[in-house]
Parts: C-alpha cells; sequence; structure tokens
C-alpha cells in the first residue's frame, strides 16, 4: 500500500509538472522541441485517416442495418465474443407476410397467384441481401475495424510516449540552461570566504571538554544559498544536467523513429483498404444484379399473369403520357392493341407459326411505344430495344400476349410489352 501510494504521489507530480509546461507552452514561456515538417505531415495523415475511416465505418454499418436497435444488438454480441444470432430480412419478412395472405385469401384467385409469385421473388431479394451484409462485412468493415482497434491504438500509444519524452527533453533542456546562468553568475560574485562583510561575525566560546564553535550572526548575508559562493557545485550540476539531457536525447530520438516508422505504415494501411473497398464494390455490384435479375424474372410473370387475366390488353403506367383517345372512357388505362389478320390465322393453334418477312404493317391500327429498358435479343426473330427509344408496335392473332411485333426503320421483330410504354 505504502509502495502505491508513493507511486501515486510520484505520478501526480509527474501530471503537474508536464501540465505547467503544456501551460508555458502555449503562453510562449517555455522551450519546446519542434518536429520535422515531414513528420508533421504524418501525424496529419494518420490523424486524417482516422477520422475518415471511423466516418466511413459508421455510415456503412447504417448502410448495411438501418435499424439502430439491430446494430446495438450486434455490437454488444461482438463485444461479449458471441455469435449473433440469425436475423430475417425485411425482404424475406415481406415474402412470408405475402405468403401467408395467399394462402388465407386463395391461392387459386389471381391476386393470390400474384402474392406467392411476388413473395418468392421478396423472398430472393432477402437472401441476396443476405449475402450482401455478410460479404461485405467480412471483406469491408472488419478490416476498418481491425485498423481502428489494433493498428490505430499502438500509433496512439506510441505517439503519448513520444510526448512524454518531448516534455522529459525539454526540461533537462530548461534544466540546463538555468545551471549553466546560475554557473555564469556564481563566477563573478568573490569568494565567500575571503570578502567577508564587517558585520560577519565570529564569536568563540570554550567550554569544557569541547572545541570552539562558530556561530553565525543574524545577518542578512548569512541566508545566501551556499552554493552561490561555491562556482565548482554549479560545475557538477552542469555536467549533471547535460547528461541528463543526452539521456533525454536518445530516449526521444529512438521514440520518435518508432513512431515515425508506424505512421509511415499508414501508406500500406491505405492499400489494404483501397483492396477492402473494391472487393465492397464488388459485392454491392453482384448484390444489385440478383436484384435486377429476380425482379425482371418477376415483371416477365407478371406480364404473363396479366396477360391471361386481361387477354388482348396491356397496361402501360398508371399517368399516361397523354389523354385517353376517348373522353367517353376515361376510366380504364388498358389500351387495347388492334388486331390484324395473318395468313397464320388460318392454321391450326398448334401449328400456328409466325413470319416476320411475311408480315406487312396494318395500314391502320399501328401504334407508338416508348421504350423503358434496354433488351438484348435473344434470337433473330426479336429486336433489340434501347431505353427511351420509340418504336411502332402491333398485334397478331396467336400470339403471345406478353409481346407484340416491333418495327424501327427497317428492321422488325418481336418485343416484350413489359419493356414497353404504349402511347396515345
Amino acid at each position: 500500500m505504502d509502495f502505491n501510494m508513493k507511486k501515486l504521489a510520484s505520478d501526480a507530480g509527474i501530471f503537474f509538472t508536464r501540465a505547467v509546461q503544456f501551460t508555458e507552452e502555449k503562453f510562449g514561456q517555455a522551450e519546446k522541441t519542434e518536429l520535422d515538417a515531414h513528420f508533421e505531415n504524418l501525424l496529419a495523415r494518420a490523424d486524417s485517416t482516422k477520422n475518415w475511416t471511423e466516418k466511413i465505418l459508421r455510415q456503412t454499418e447504417v448502410l448495411l442495418q438501418p435499424n439502430p436497435s439491430a446494430r446495438v444488438e450486434e455490437f454488444l454480441y461482438e463485444k461479449l465474443d458471441r455469435k449473433v444470432p440469425s436475423r430475417v430480412t425485411n425482404g424475406e419478412l415481406l415474402a412470408q407476410y405475402m405468403a401467408d395472405a395467399a394462402s388465407e385469401l386463395g391461392p387459386t384467385t389471381p391476386y393470390g397467384k400474384t402474392l406467392i409469385k411476388v413473395a418468392e421473388a421478396e423472398k430472393q431479394l432477402g437472401a441476396a441481401e443476405r449475402d450482401f451484409i455478410h460479404t461485405a462485412s467480412i471483406s469491408f468493415l472488419t478490416p476498418l475495424r481491425n485498423f481502428l482497434e489494433g493498428d490505430w491504438k499502438t500509433i496512439s500509444k506510441e505517439r503519448r510516449l513520444l510526448q512524454n519524452r518531448r516534455l522529459d527533453l525539454d526540461a533537462c533542456k530548461a534544466r540546463l540552461k538555468k545551471a549553466k546562468a546560475a554557473e555564469a553568475k556564481a563566477t563573478t560574485v568573490p569568494d565567500f570566504q575571503e570578502t567577508r562583510p564587517r558585520n560577519y561575525i565570529l564569536s568563540a566560546s570554550a567550554s569544557a571538554g569541547t572545541g570552539s564553535r562558530v556561530q553565525l550572526s543574524s545577518s542578512p548575508l548569512s541566508c545566501w544559498p551556499l552554493l552561490l559562493s561555491s562556482p565548482q557545485l554549479w560545475n557538477d550540476e552542469v555536467d549533471k544536467a547535460e547528461q541528463e539531457l543526452r539521456v533525454a536525447q536518445t530516449e526521444f530520438d529512438r521514440q520518435a523513429e518508432v513512431t515515425r516508422l508506424l505512421l509511415e505504415g499508414i501508406s500500406s494501411t491505405h492499400v489494404n483498404h483501397l483492396r477492402c473497398l473494391h472487393e465492397f464494390v464488388k459485392s454491392q455490384t453482384t448484390y444489385y444484379a440478383q436484384c435486377y435479375r429476380h425482379m425482371l424474372d418477376l415483371q416477365k410473370q407478371l406480364g404473363s399473369s396479366q396477360g391471361a387475366i386481361f387477354p388482348g390488353t396491356f397496361v402501360g403506367t398508371t399517368e399516361p403520357a397523354s389523354p385517353p383517345l376517348s373522353s367517353t372512357s376515361p376510366t380504364t388505362t388498358a389500351a387495347t392493341m388492334p388486331v390484324v389478320p395473318s395468313v397464320a390465322s388460318l392454321a391450326p393453334p398448334g401449328e400456328a407459326s409466325l413470319c416476320l418477312e411475311e408480315v406487312a404493317p396494318p395500314a391502320s391500327g399501328t401504334r407508338k411505344a416508348r421504350v423503358l429498358y434496354d433488351y438484348e435479343a435473344a434470337d433473330s426473330s426479336e429486336l433489340a430495344l434501347l431505353a427511351d427509344e420509340l418504336i411502332t408496335v402491333y398485334s397478331l392473332p396467336g400470339m403471345d400476349p406478353d409481346w407484340l411485333i416491333g418495327e424501327r426503320g427497317n428492321k422488325k421483330g418481336k418485343v416484350p410489352v413489359t419493356y414497353l410504354e404504349l402511347l396515345s
């Protein structure tokens, strides 16, 4: 207990001394050892890296898990070194609700069938989101956390040691400076024993069995420091201060080199974070590509179902690009495609085939359509589409309701109706 109290008192004294040094440095009353410009740049770059890494880490966590309660729960599990329980994603939860609704409302009804199809797509989206979160956490978040909790803590610890070594060095410099000033002053003062003041009285008294005793009077000169009259003692103090300064300088240089090496390692950290950033972008690209593919498949399925429910119709956007053709029927947004007779309609339904070279656009009944998305033709019978372009479309009897005949210039081919917005 006594040792601990002494150590506590010593630490408190060091803390107070360094606090005084900091205050004097702020007011320009104490000497401060400055670091070179390159070292200062390394420190600034390290601080900037740490600050931006923290911001990127926090925002990425928000992106992957928007629910703050869930983030707190995952943080606690991580600190307790326990496995985070599996959590249902929002897409999977929505899929479950839709499937339950279809089961209760009737899975054979058009609405129930559509709910089942959408539920399956949402389930796939949820699974893709789960894979993306897992991949991004391992390849991106974990390296950022390792830097903040490992490398940066080591850098901070060595920087604190360097700061203490600098304060010790400055204190040694100040001590040496005072010792040299006192030595110079002592050499200018006459020897105290040779130039005794008149009021410096020596009185001797004899006593039995004892020798003479020197007694100083109460003269003001009797309170002079004895060291003032001894330049040799100040020489010893200067030598001691110089030795302490050399030791402090050596320790400061050694700690500065260690800290410099750690700070220069920030470049390697940037390279590692760059590689992790590429992995994050790759996983995000894969995730969005999967989402696009799932939704495209769902859109095609819904287009097929829509054609079965509403034969011969195609539903465009909820807000038509132009007013309805007739003011007498403003209640419907479905645009019925004109049906043009064809030679193929004379053949039996099972043997009906479409020959694009023999199909001529009808004189009337064609429609203009705007392409919503890019589409790559699967074979020579289809027409490739580019988003936002305008084409002419019409339908033929016996065709799949999900498809139309599209013309652009001298090119002709089948196009999916789900990629079009019919114009009046």
